[in-house]
């Protein structure tokens, strides 16, 4: 596909706002008990890309958060490692150190996170270098200034070229190293900055079009960050964008999610509009720095029967 222009024509983009806010709030109403509850957060863990993206990130602040993603309740076997760690493109390589060989994949901002407002031969060098120095996953984040002026044509290039250099640059470190490479694109639509939910619709079309194996709502440097509503919207574009093509494409919502009862919220929103095949954390990630201790803090309480005091459980 080249031309966006005819396939958006081909396409409705008209969202009862209401309607989702509607059904968003019921199926959020949801209460999940006992065993069920245990596992559903568990299932959450295994979904989080837990993150830090602050301006005072650090060597050791990351250090510190490795471990914790990779063991987040020490002396507990049955809590499953996070799904990855998100982390500035500068600190990669010590995340890459700290997860390696189990199973934590390493994700990382790029394109000139947040904004998105760097010349695009400097984002896709900044893609580059990402993968060469060991993220597994790249967060892209879209032009949403030139979304908002209709130039969809160009946003649609730019998620394609940065797609495209995922591909390249993963090609030839796995031919360098003789190990396989495939660094997936997740593209961040920052919803809140996107004014309506026709418009989530239709940049969640554009991204999945152009090559994104994941759409992540937020930056979590703008409010709203991701909320039940949009990410419901976004849910809803990849389940007609899977019937119209076939393709699989994953879902982060990320920003503002702080709590087990956050949580697992998503998750049912998840299994009500595309179904059990995409509660696995190769299709759904919930982007979160503080929302794991949180879902500890629910898991004791499940199995002791009382609260553990947030001072039990690390803050990174």
């Amino acid at each position: 596909m080249n031309d966006i222009s005819k396939y958006l024509g081909s396409l409705s983009f008209s969202v009862d706002e209401i309607g989702a806010k509607e059904r968003a709030a019921m199926l959020a109403s949801r209460s999940i008990k006992n065993e069920s509850k245990v596992e559903g957060l568990k299932l959450a863990i295994s979904m989080i890309d837990l993150t830090t993206l602050e301006g005072k990130d650090s060597e050791g602040k990351v250090r510190a958060m490795c471990r914790k993603a990779v063991n987040p309740l020490p002396g507990n076997k049955e809590i499953p490692h996070v799904a990855a760690v998100c982390v500035y493109p500068n600190l990669i390589k010590v995340a890459r150190e700290c997860v390696a060989g189990t199973g934590v994949k390493v994700a990382s901002v790029a394109t000139s996170f947040p904004s998105g407002q760097y010349p695009l031969k400097l984002r896709l060098e900044d893609t580059k270098r990402a993968i060469y120095d060991g993220a597994d996953e790249i967060d892209m984040v879209i032009s949403r200034g030139e979304f908002l002026e209709g130039n969809y044509q160009l946003v649609f290039d730019e998620i394609r070229q940065v797609k495209e250099t995922c591909v390249t640059a993963s090609e030839q470190l796995s031919s360098k190293t003789g190990k396989a490479v495939d660094a997936h694109l997740k593209v961040i639509l920052e919803t809140g900055e996107l004014e309506t939910f026709d418009n989530v619709r239709k940049a969640s079309f554009i991204a999945m079009a152009a090559g994104a194996d994941f759409i992540k709502t937020s930056t979590g440097k703008v409010q709203p960050a991701a909320t039940l509503p949009v990410t419901l919207v976004m849910l809803e574009a990849i389940r007609d964008y899977y019937g119209e093509t076939g393709k699989v494409i994953g879902m982060k919502p990320a920003g503002g999610i702080k709590t087990a009862k956050d949580a697992l919220a998503y998750l049912v929103l998840v299994n009500e509009t595309l179904g059990a095949k995409w509660l696995t954390p190769d299709l759904f990630r919930i982007g979160a720095s503080s929302v794991l201790n949180d879902i500890l803090m629910q898991i004791q309480k499940q199995k002791t029967g009382y609260y553990q005091s947030a001072d039990y459980f690390t803050n990174d």
